[in-house]
C-alpha cells in the first residue's frame, strides 16, 4: 500500500498551466514540492517518505528539480511530468521576498492599503492561516531596520520576512494537506516584475498585526 495524497488535489492540467504561467509569463522560478497525506500505516505523513518530516506537504522535493524562469510551456510540461502529484512552490529571495502575516491581519490591511493608493504586489492566502505579501527582494534581511524606521521595532508582532532559501506554496496547490492556497491579489505583468518595496507597506501591516493580536 503506497502513500495516499490528502487534501483537495488540484487538477494536474491546472497545475501544469500554473507552472508555465509562473515561469513563462511572470518570470519566476518554480520548485516541485512534497504533498501531505497518509502513509502505508494510515498515519498522516509526507510524500517525501521522511518519518519525522518537520513540514509535511510544505517543502521542496529536491532543489535540483528547479524549473527556471523563462521556461516555455512545452519545457514546463515535460519538467512537471517528472514529478507527478507534486505541489507548486515559489522560491523567495531572487525575484521577490514575502512578508508573512496572520490571515486576519492581512485581510485587515488590504482595504487601507488600497484606499491610500499604496502599490501592492501579489498577495496570497494560505489555509494554515497566513497571508503572504510579495515585495521586492532584500526585505527579509532588512526587516529589523525597516521596522525601526516605521516605529514598530519594539512591538511584539507576528510578522516575518521570507527571503533567500525559503519558499511559499503557490495557488492552486494544496498546502500541508489543509487545502489550496488562493490569490487575494493575483500577479500581473507589472507587479510580478516589480513588486513594491516593503517599506511602503510595512507600517500598515505592522499596525494590522498589532490589532489582530496573537495568531
Amino acid at each position: 500500500m503506497g502513500f495516499t495524497i490528502g487534501g483537495r488535489r488540484a487538477d494536474p492540467v491546472s497545475l501544469t498551466t500554473a507552472v508555465a504561467e509562473y515561469t513563462g509569463l511572470w518570470g519566476w522560478d518554480v520548485l516541485p514540492g512534497a504533498r501531505a497525506g497518509l502513509g502505508p500505516d494510515g498515519r498522516p505523513g509526507c510524500s517525501c517518505g521522511g518519518a519525522d518530516c518537520p513540514a509535511p506537504g510544505a517543502h521542496p522535493l529536491d532543489p535540483t528539480l528547479l524549473i527556471p524562469a523563462g521556461t516555455t510551456l512545452d519545457e514546463a510540461t515535460r519538467a512537471w511530468a517528472r514529478t507527478p502529484g507534486a505541489s507548486v512552490l515559489l522560491p523567495t529571495g531572487r525575484d521577490f521576498d514575502v512578508i508573512d502575516v496572520p490571515a486576519p491581519a492581512g485581510l485587515r490591511a488590504l482595504p487601507p492599503l488600497e484606499r491610500m493608493g499604496l502599490p501592492l504586489g501579489p498577495v496570497a492566502l494560505a489555509p494554515h492561516g497566513r497571508a503572504w505579501f510579495f515585495v521586492a527582494p532584500g526585505a527579509a534581511a532588512d526587516l529589523p531596520r525597516l521596522l525601526y524606521r516605521v516605529g514598530w521595532d519594539d512591538a511584539p508582532l507576528d510578522l516575518r520576512g521570507l527571503g533567500p532559501g525559503r519558499h511559499v506554496t503557490a495557488p492552486p496547490s494544496d498546502h500541508g494537506g489543509l487545502g489550496p492556497v488562493r490569490w487575494l491579489r493575483p500577479p500581473g505583468l507589472e507587479t510580478a516584475a516589480r513588486p513594491p518595496r516593503a517599506r511602503l507597506l510595512l507600517g500598515v501591516l505592522a499596525y494590522a498585526c498589532r490589532r489582530a493580536g496573537p495568531s
